[in-house]
């Protein structure tokens, strides 16, 4: 049976395309799950106009995303935390820590999940965290952490 995927499936499919897949399948799980439509020549001119949409919707966002990335590559981010002998921090400096440091100094607004951290900050100095906005634009944003 050809279906239209209403959105993404793993294994199978994009938001848009026209898969060829078992009745079974179709009828089991894809369209009671909201995930597929049968296809027709309505369905797929639709579908069609989904996928040009999406594909506007994608280029805007990577240019919007490498935008802030030339902003935010050439920027040190500095925040200050307390720390002990040897630079080593009572705290630790978090990705909400370096979001907020990012808004307050560089005006960007960026969501704390999209920061790629190994594990907080514990020690004073520079470090470079990767910020992934896009899934084709990821740049590394230095942060130098600071004694109070």
């Amino acid at each position: 049976m050809k279906v239209i995927l209403r959105d993404d499936v793993d294994g199978l499919g994009r938001k848009g395309d026209v898969c060829d897949v078992a009745d079974g399948y179709a009828r089991n799980y894809l369209m009671p799950r909201g995930l597929a439509l049968k296809a027709s020549a309505g369905a797929e001119a639709q579908a069609e106009a989904m996928r040009r949409a999406q594909a506007m919707r994608n280029a805007a966002d990577r240019a919007q995303a490498e935008e802030v990335a030339t902003r935010l590559v050439p920027q040190v981010i500095t925040i200050g935390a307390h720390a002990g002998e040897g630079g080593r921090l009572f705290g630790s400096v978090t990705s909400a820590d370096i979001v907020e440091a990012v808004a307050e100094q560089a005006g960007v607004t960026l969501d704390r999940r999209t920061l790629r951290l190994d594990g907080p900050l514990k020690e004073t100095g520079r470090h470079v965290v990767m910020c992934r906005l896009h899934a084709e634009v990821e740049f590394p944003i230095t942060v130098e952490v600071v004694a109070d």
